[in-house]
């Protein structure tokens, strides 16, 4: 196990900037997530740290040894790709035992890992089968101990549960995070599926065109983003936001939107009134309310959306779209109103031409 430090690491393909000077910190034993839209660079970084793509410039560091010049197969990691990438004329064994026969390592040796590996991941009643005898989810953790026999300083996942149906996803999730914990390797996972980041990282990295916007706790991203793209792109379904200005309002200052909608300002906040700002709130950070409640808010319904535990509800604040989440049975339809309120305790001011949340 090791720590993996990128120190203002850049590629280019020609005259093609793709990664501008990313700089990134894992710790030892650290379960870190790339996560970001398709495109932003993500699993660009990530071949670069396997030695898979050239380093244009910066430095990729595993433990105390500089790797840009290390062939992949001399940087001591182990990568999981989204395709399995199983041999279909070995079995289960062979598939896992292939890399350690190929460094030469005796056979006992080798039968031992292979052993120990499905023991962990459930495989042994498997390791006579061919992968064309195996579900999506048995190729999936046969890949798995493919990489785990070979003891690596670091994991590297790319995508790997992106060809799984839902709940399979769900399932490989909580074994690979488990997994982890267990063997308490240094592993770096992509993804762009941000539910799946929150729920296996103890660090996030959301990149974006080839920088990192933020790095961070899921909590921290969650509940403090840096800025809009961090806000929107963290949490199912996406924050809302509204713009329009600090003013006097019936209780002092607040945000009144273009449509004139009012709202109590976020705690701690204090612009200046005539600042023009946009207001951030999560869709689960809205209560169904009365009318007549200080701070409620008519909101015409768009559309309805239940999905058993949870509804969620589409609505028009003024001629603003958001979206909330609600426990309660909804009844209301399409173009009834309802009363809302927004929780200003836990909603963002941003900066509308940065972007930057103001704090």
């Amino acid at each position: 196990m090791s720590n993996v430090v990128i120190s203002d690491v850049r590629k280019n393909y020609g005259p093609t900037k793709v990664i501008h000077g990313v700089d990134i910190d894992i710790d030892d034993g650290e379960f870190v997530v790339l996560v970001g839209p398709s495109g932003c660079g993500k699993s660009t970084l990530l071949r670069m740290i396997a030695g898979l793509e050239d380093i244009t410039g910066g430095e990729v560091r595993i433990g105390s040894r500089i790797v840009n010049d290390v062939v992949a197969k001399d940087r001591d990691i182990a990568m999981v790709f989204q395709n399995y990438a199983l041999y279909p004329h070995m079995t289960v064994a062979e598939n896992m035992d292939f890399s350690l026969k190929l460094k030469g390592m005796g056979k006992g040796e080798r039968e031992e890992r292979v052993a120990k590996a499905a023991d962990i991941l459930g495989l042994g009643p498997l390791l006579a089968r061919y992968p064309r005898q195996l579900s999506g989810g048995q190729r999936q953790r046969v890949a798995m101990g493919r990489a785990i026999v070979r003891d690596p300083q670091v994991f590297l996942f790319d995508e790997p549960l992106s060809n799984l149906d839902a709940k399979l996803r769900v399932e490989m999730r909580s074994e690979i995070k488990a997994l982890q914990h267990r063997l308490k390797t240094t592993t770096i996972y992509v993804t762009h599926d941000q539910i799946e980041a929150m729920t296996m990282a103890d660090k996030i990295v959301v990149m974006r065109d080839g920088v990192v916007e933020q790095c961070d706790t899921p909590l921290n991203l969650y509940d403090r983003p840096a800025n809009m793209f961090v806000a929107a792109f963290i949490g199912s379904p996406s924050m809302n936001f509204i713009e329009g200005h600090v003013q006097s309002g019936a209780n002092g200052p607040a945000f009144i939107s273009k449509d004139g909608v009012e709202m109590a300002l976020p705690a701690g906040a204090n612009p200046p009134v005539g600042t023009a700002v946009t207001y951030g709130f999560r869709p689960e950070h809205m209560a169904l309310t009365a009318a007549g409640v200080a701070g409620a808010l008519p909101a015409s319904i768009t559309l309805v959306e239940p999905t058993g535990s949870e509804t969620m509800v589409f609505l028009k604040l003024g001629t603003a779209a958001v979206a909330g989440v609600f426990r309660e049975r909804i009844t209301a339809g399409e173009g009834d109103v309802i009363h809302v309120l927004p929780d200003p305790t836990r909603a963002h001011l941003f900066d509308p031409d940065t972007g930057k949340r103001l704090t």
